[in-house]
Formats: structure tokens, C-alpha cells, sequence
């Protein structure tokens, strides 16, 4: 089976070969994000992509909370697998999915009648108002897809299987291009019909993963018996989850504090920090890939006891995604330009983006070793420390970092991004710092 493949072997080898699918999964999902924004820009206007730009950074933070709270299941089932545990595995995936469908109704229950307040409290330009709200309803409407694909997913990874999440997102990701192209560059729905597109395509691939689980030979047994609230299981998926979902919420807070603040300066810096948003999420692609597998690789290790061989993974992964790190920093510094030129016709929004990801060309570096350390921490257990390293990067370092640029004397949007980098450092010093001290402390058990 694919999920003992972790556990022996070649570290390396069996890091990359179970990061690749992963990445592959990573970079479909940012073209399903990046399309709305892609064809709004070519086929409609300012005010429509900065509607798109506004509302997906707010479902962006709803989605970050959720993918945070399924972590708490992918290390769950990951460290029943790793111990042997097969019956316990099934159990928590079963309540998984019980715990997760009634997230979802609470996110349906609160976004779809506050689309507008929302809309108000990002301070979503008044040329782009009515669109961020459309864009907010209709995607609050599909809550139960988008919590339903992100705990599939992490069910998948629990397991040790990184491949089929890659089917599914493909599927997503063509069918949300299909859609983009009809209703927006079609029939001129703008960011509404972005948004149905995305909320189909999210469906469609529910249905995928469903017909595809059923196909599976699963390392344990499941039934419909299995649906139902274990408290043994919900605490131990909670204890994990919480503490990252937290951390998520906190520092996607502190992006959308970004963008509420760049929404005040114009229709085009709103609509350029979006566009130079959903581009740093392909420059970070194989730093979030290496998070979420060394997350898997370390759960699976540590349940079978074999913690040395998932602190070398660590490693392994920080000097690989360096490379990378290196090369899509460069990108964005010297060819930000041409990438934002991928998501905009208007001159003035691609100078403007570019000048933004200058700032995020610096932190390509840095996040390949705070996202390895994190996807460390996160297979660990030590989801607590992940949080709180989060709460002091967001809400100590990058807020005030940006507030106090935004109101330099000419500030422009790359002084307002460098508020990124500088907390990126100061949260790698902490990971360094917690990473000793929790050596000393497993050396004297």
C-alpha cells in the first residue's frame, strides 16, 4: 500500500514522490482560483476583477480555516495508520465527516445572508460593491462543496494517497475554466458567473472523490456506521485542527486586513493586490506542497515511532524548496510584470501589481524554510505552537508592519508588501527556537 511507502525507504525519495502529486494537486487548485480572476480581467472590467479580487480574499480565509481544521484529520488518520491502528483510522475519518458537514452549514447559515455587510466591512470599492456581494452570496451558497472537496483531501493525504486529490482537482480545474469562459466571456456575467463556476466545479468534484472512495481498496474498512460523533475522535481531530484553523484565520486576517486597506487607496490598487495575490500563490507553490507533505510524512513517522527519520525529512524539505524558493523570487522581482500581465489587460493594474510582488520576491526565501518547519510542527502535534507563531507574525509583526508603510510619505504597494517578509523572518526565528527546544526536551525523555 502506498500509505506504508512513507515509513521506509528513502527519505528523500519518498518525500518527493509523495510532495509531487501533491504539488501538481497545489498548482491545478491555484488555476481553479486563478481562472475567475484570469477571464474577469480578459473579458471583463476593473470593477468586476476588483469584485472577484475582494470577495475570493474573503473565501480564500474561509477556505485557509477550513484546510486548517482538516489538517487536525489528515494527522488523525496519518498516526492510526503509522501505529497500525486501522479501526481508528476509520473511526476518525467517519466522524471527520460529520464534524465537517455541520461547519458547513454554519458557513452557508452566515455568509449567504451577510454578503453584503461582508462586502461593506472589506471596504470593497463603491465602482465594485455589488459584485463583491454577488461574488460573497453565491460562493457562501457552495459552502458545502468547498468544506466537503477540503475534507476529502485530507482524508486522501491521511492515508498516504497524494494522487487521487490530484485527479480530482484537475477535474475542478477544467471544469471551472469551462465555466469561467461560458458565463463570463459568454454571456458577460462578471464576477457572478465566476463565482457559479466555481461553486459547479467544487461540486462536480465531491461527486468525483465519492465515486472514487468507493472504488478504493482503503487500508481499513468503513461503513455508513462509521457516521457518527466519536468523542474520543473529535478531540483528538480538534486538538490538532483547532489550533491551525486559528492560526489560518489569523493570518489570512491579517492578508485581508491588506486588501481592505489597499481598497481605500482605489478601483485599481484593489484590483492589482488581487491580481498579485492569486500569482504569490503559484510562486509559493512547492513551499505549500512541502508543508502539507512533510505534515503527512511526519504523522505516519512519528506514529510508527520513527522521529529521526521525520526530523531528516525537515531538512530534506527546506534545502529542495530552497532551490526553488530562489528561482521564483527571481521571477517576481525581474518578470512580475509579465505574470500580472497574465491576469490584466490595464497597464496601471499590472505596474501596480508588480510593484507588490517585488516585496514578495524576498519572501519566496523565506517562506521554503518557515513552511517546511510548519508542515514539521503541523505532523508533530504542535499545532499550538503553529498557532501561536501565526498569531505573532499576523497580528505583531505584519499588521502594524503595514499599517505604519501605508502611511509613509509616498508610500507605494510594495512598501505596504514588505509588512510579508519582515514577520516571515521574525516567525522563522521562533520555529528555529521552538525546533531546539523541543530536541532538549525529547533527549532527556
Amino acid at each position: 500500500m502506498q500509505s506504508h511507502q512513507l515509513t521506509q525507504g528513502s527519505i528523500l525519495k519518498s518525500l518527493i514522490s509523495f510532495a509531487v502529486p501533491v504539488l501538481l494537486a497545489l498548482f491545478l487548485q491555484a488555476m481553479y482560483g486563478a481562472a475567475d480572476l484570469i477571464i474577469v480581467g480578459q473579458f471583463a472590467g476593473t470593477g468586476e476583477q476588483s469584485g472577484v479580487a475582494t470577495g475570493s480574499q474573503l473565501f480564500n480565509m474561509i477556505t485557509m480555516v477550513i484546510t486548517g481544521l482538516t489538517m487536525g484529520v489528515t494527522v488523525f488518520v496519518g498516526n492510526a495508520i503509522g501505529a497500525g491502528h486501522s479501526q481508528r483510522a476509520s473511526q476518525g475519518i467517519g466522524t471527520g465527516i460529520i464534524l465537517f458537514a455541520l461547519v458547513a452549514v454554519g458557513v452557508t447559515a452566515v455568509v449567504v445572508p451577510c454578503s453584503s455587510l461582508l462586502a461593506e466591512l472589506m471596504h470593497a470599492p463603491a465602482e465594485a460593491f455589488a459584485q463583491t456581494s454577488a461574488y460573497i452570496r453565491i460562493c457562501g451558497i457552495g459552502s458545502l462543496f468547498i468544506v466537503a472537496y477540503n475534507v476529502i483531501g485530507a482524508i486522501f493525504r491521511g492515508i498516504g494517497d497524494s494522487k487521487t486529490p490530484l485527479l480530482t482537482v484537475a477535474i475542478a480545474c477544467v471544469i471551472n475554466i469551462v465555466g469561467d469562459l461560458v458565463l463570463v466571456a459568454g454571456f458577460g456575467m462578471g464576477a457572478a458567473g465566476a463565482a457559479i463556476a466555481t461553486v459547479a466545479a467544487q461540486a462536480i468534484s465531491v461527486v468525483c472523490s465519492l465515486y472514487l472512495i468507493r472504488k478504493k481498496d482503503l487500508p481499513f474498512s468503513f461503513s455508513r456506521a462509521m457516521l457518527k460523533l466519536d468523542g474520543t475522535c473529535v478531540r483528538g481531530i480538534l486538538m490538532v485542527g483547532t489550533p491551525i484553523a486559528l492560526q489560518e484565520l489569523l493570518v489570512q486576517f491579517s492578508f485581508l486586513f491588506i486588501q481592505v486597506l489597499v481598497n481605500r487607496m482605489g478601483v485599481t490598487e484593489s484590483a492589482a493586490v488581487g491580481v498579485a495575490e492569486k500569482v504569490c500563490v503559484f510562486l509559493m507553490l512547492v513551499s505549500s506542497a512541502y508543508m502539507q507533505s512533510i505534515s503527512a510524512f511526519v504523522a505516519q513517522n512519528n506514529g510508527a515511532g520513527l522521529e529521526e527519520r521525520s526530523r531528516k525529512a525537515l531538512f530534506y524539505g527546506i534545502r529542495t524548496a530552497l532551490a526553488a524558493g530562489l528561482v521564483m523570487g527571481t521571477t517576481a522581482l525581474f518578470g512580475g510584470s509579465l505574470l500580472a500581465a497574465i491576469f490584466s489587460r490595464e497597464p496601471a493594474v499590472i505596474a501596480a501589481a508588480h510593484d507588490y510582488l517585488k516585496a514578495y520576491g524576498i519572501d519566496c526565501i523565506l517562506t521554503a524554510i518557515l513552511f517546511c518547519f510548519i508542515g514539521y510542527f503541523n505532523g508533530c502535534g504542535k499545532t499550538l505552537f503553529v498557532m501561536l507563531q501565526g498569531v505573532v507574525g499576523a497580528f505583531c509583526v505584519r499588521i502594524p508592519a503595514v499599517y505604519l508603510m501605508s502611511h509613509m510619505e509616498g508610500a507605494t504597494l510594495f512598501h505596504i508588501g514588505l509588512g510579508t517578509p519582515i514577520s516571515s523572518v521574525v516567525q522563522i526565528v521562533l520555529c528555529i527556537l521552538a525546533y531546539q527546544c523541543y530536541r532538549r526536551q525529547s533527549s532527556r525523555c
